[in-house]
């Protein structure tokens, strides 16, 4: 598919967003993945807005930003961890000119800053709101900085759910060539918060959104979930780690962060 034109009024990938969109959409068609993307309607033509997007690979965010990409001809910014921005020339060359954001996961604050105003400049911003990825490939707890940006803006919300890319490249797995992968990319409807909104109470309904939206596509999924398989959760009865064991992990891991900025 070729990309779409994008629409009056709303800012254009830069050439480094071209040619880092051109990587990536060549290593998925080199594999013909098969797609099924569902719920573009949700996402709007113009003006700014969160994506809030679940994380369980180093390409899920790929699969996620080709929709507004190819589909509107939107480039989307994303939130990033802030030591991908020191490594040598990919952060000066990539991460930076491509509009990503990066997140000090001490301290969010100007992360939150730069985003509000990319979002009040009518850009697509994605949120990765678990932070890392879910090695139980189930959604681990939710930080509210999604949820904060967009009443800060005043814009919408868009949920989307991704399965299937973390069978190529995820967390403690080498890569994988994956011919013929299927891949499901679900948009849903957006949610939209006022000032007076309960940050908490929104995030919790935000989450609670995507875990029935992935619940969804996980049933539908055309390979299945066949058991014992690694990709598979363990609730599903495959050999992902523990929901859990996991989510301890991940707090733990959460409170080594804020001791290192005390």
């Amino acid at each position: 598919m070729r990309r779409a034109n994008t629409p009056d009024g709303v800012p254009a990938p830069s050439l480094v967003y071209r040619f880092a969109a051109w990587i990536a959409l060549t290593v998925m068609r080199l594999q013909r993945w098969r797609f099924r993307v569902e719920g573009v309607e949700h996402i709007p033509e113009r003006g700014g807005a969160v994506i809030a997007a679940n994380h369980t690979s180093f390409w899920d965010f790929f699969a996620v930003l080709q929709v507004p990409y190819l589909r509107l001809g939107r480039p989307t910014r994303i939130l990033a961890k802030e030591s991908l921005f020191r490594v040598p020339l990919f952060g000066r060359l990539i991460m930076t000119p491509t509009g990503c954001i990066p997140v000090d996961r001490g301290n969010g604050g100007d992360a939150l800053v730069h985003a509000v105003a990319g979002l009040n400049s009518g850009e697509l911003v994605l949120v990765l709101p678990e932070e890392t990825i879910s090695q139980s490939f189930e959604l681990l707890p939710f930080k509210s900085g999604a949820v904060r940006m967009a009443q800060s803006a005043g814009v919408p919300i868009v949920p989307a759910v991704s399965w299937g890319s973390h069978r190529f490249f995820t967390t403690g797995h080498r890569p994988r060539w994956s011919w013929k992968l299927p891949v499901t990319v679900r948009f849903g409807e957006a949610l939209f918060v006022s000032p007076e909104d309960d940050v908490v109470v929104v995030t919790k309904e935000l989450r609670a959104r995507m875990e029935s939206m992935l619940a969804e596509i996980v049933a539908e999924y055309p390979d299945g979930v066949p058991s014992g398989a690694w990709w598979v959760p363990h609730r599903l009865g495959g050999a992902a780690p523990e929901h859990g064991s996991v989510e301890r992990d991940h707090q733990a891991t959460r409170a080594r962060w804020r001791r290192s900025r005390e």
